[in-house]
């Protein structure tokens, strides 16, 4: 029996999303002050430390972009109840995500706190719209679960042989590489291209949403 596959599942464009998710932390990181646009742990860790030092307003520099991450991810799921009967409802995520980004590059340093809300938000959908990869929960924003999900995979296949799970723990492992590779590429962009940079981010949207006008593919 045949199944039919979506784009948005597949590997290729995992690995271009994650391209884009390494690229807008080192963004907001290098760029924005310091701020995580997906590593969420890392802005709470540093809202604690803050709050325990007496820096409130230190503090809500980080705290924002958690929250707008969180609304992100609601966000992601009005569209999914909106579009899906519709259209690909990822596809309009994806539309959403690269406006917002290309809003972010029009602002100034000034306007730090507000691009890191932005881009968390930006990131908070991308996260929640597209969490499988040939039907395995894989993340594009973050690496920690798909550091354990590739660990349990490369444990199994070290116990049974099966080749199925070998693949799976490399699909894991590509992913946080293209994420890593995406990081030191957007670190290399700000210093050139500034508060820009997250245009080459945009472009890559464009690509991913090309992407997913393939028509399903059949396979066994």
């Amino acid at each position: 029996m045949k199944r039919a596959k979506q784009a948005s599942e597949s590997f290729e464009l995992g690995i271009i999303l994650a391209l884009v998710g390494g690229f807008m932390d080192a963004y907001s990181y290098m760029g924005r002050g310091g701020v995580f646009a997906n590593a969420q742990t890392g802005n709470i860790l540093l809202v604690g430390i803050h709050v325990s030092e007496g820096n409130v307003n230190s503090a809500l520099v980080f705290l924002f972009p958690v929250l707008c991450f969180s609304i992100g991810i609601m966000l992601s799921d009005f569209v999914h109840e909106r579009f899906a009967s519709a259209i690909h409802w990822r596809q309009v995520t994806v539309l959403v995500e690269a406006f917002i980004l290309l809003g972010v590059g029009l602002l100034s340093a000034e306007y730090n706190l507000l691009a890191n809300c932005l881009t968390s938000l930006a990131c908070g959908m991308q996260v929640e719209s597209f969490r499988k990869i040939h039907g395995q929960g894989v993340a594009t924003t973050m690496c920690i679960g798909n550091l354990r999900s590739g660990m349990d995979s490369l444990v199994a296949f070290g116990h049974t042989r099966d080749k199925s799970l070998l693949y799976k723990a490399l699909h894991y492992f590509g992913v946080i590489l293209v994420f890593a590779l995406g990081a030191g590429v957007g670190t290399q962009c700000v210093a050139v291209l500034g508060a820009k940079t997250i245009w080459l981010s945009c472009a890559l949207l464009a690509v991913s949403l090309c992407f997913m006008f393939i028509k399903e593919e059949l396979e066994d």
